[in-house]
């Protein structure tokens, strides 16, 4: 197998730097992109050693998104995978009570950075025999917990999206998938369970689990490494749901 360049847009936290751990063994190279963590960004690709490098990948500039692709396609190590870890730090408001500008946020920077992300890796990939796309979505979308709407929306779309390009991609060699983790002690889901809402209540979320556990950023990770990777070369247009029992 030719080694390739796998690139994590958001690899610089906490479940995108998890994520740049479990793809660095199928991957030659792994661009760990950020926008501003730098230095999160670099203690990263130090834990990667010499297959680690870090890209500076804003999701709210055309520019920006077209270098982080070109750097993770430069050299002898041509691009090879894509997985959109990106995202916006959110509250968990209503419906009722979401602001225009809250929503002009999450949409700009999850569904337009994703957009954006996509219309630079896919003629790239392309010329390189293809490869895959794989972006972080939410369990939201399959058991709907009240105010998760600005987390749940865009990335609804996002899946569309994934389905698009898996369904007019293919014949490039292109596959695009997502994964949907449910309640994580990682990120913004360790923001969460720390700061939001009472211990009971998580404690009765955690019994609606059917492991009984909250996942780890590990175990959304090695989810997403295993579909950019070509051990799953035949799977494409799907969303893979990591959530230890919590929608059934």
């Amino acid at each position: 197998m030719r080694q390739r360049t796998a690139l994590v847009v958001g690899g610089s936290g906490g479940l995108g730097a998890a994520i740049c751990r479990a793809v660095a063994p199928d991957w030659g190279r792994v661009a760990v992109g950020y926008r501003s963590g730098l230095d999160a960004a670099r203690a990263v690709t130090a834990e990667l050693g010499d297959k680690g490098v870090a890209v500076r990948c804003d999701l709210g500039d055309t520019d920006s998104i077209a270098a982080a692709i070109a750097a993770a396609n430069a050299g002898d190590l041509p691009l090879g995978a894509v997985v959109f870890a990106g995202g916006v730090a959110i509250e968990q408001p209503f419906v009722s009570t979401i602001t225009e500008d809250q929503w002009r946020q999450v949409i700009e920077v999850e569904l337009i950075g994703f957009t954006r992300v996509v219309a630079a890796a896919i003629p790239v990939l392309r010329a390189s025999g293809g490869g895959s796309i794989t972006a972080i979505s939410s369990v939201a979308n399959y058991s709907y917990p009240p105010g998760d709407a600005l987390s749940s929306v865009p990335k609804a779309a996002i899946e569309s999206l994934c389905r698009a390009v898996a369904k007019e991609e293919g014949r490039a060699g292109i596959r695009a998938n997502a994964v949907a983790p449910g309640i994580i002690d990682a990120g913004l889901g360790a923001q969460f369970l720390t700061d939001l809402y009472s211990p009971d209540i998580w404690e009765t979320q955690r019994r609606r689990i059917a492991l009984r556990r909250f996942g780890s950023a590990e175990d959304i990770a090695e989810a997403a490494a295993f579909l950019a990777s070509e051990r799953a070369g035949y799977i494409t247009g799907q969303t893979l749901i990591v959530d230890g029992g919590f929608s059934l």
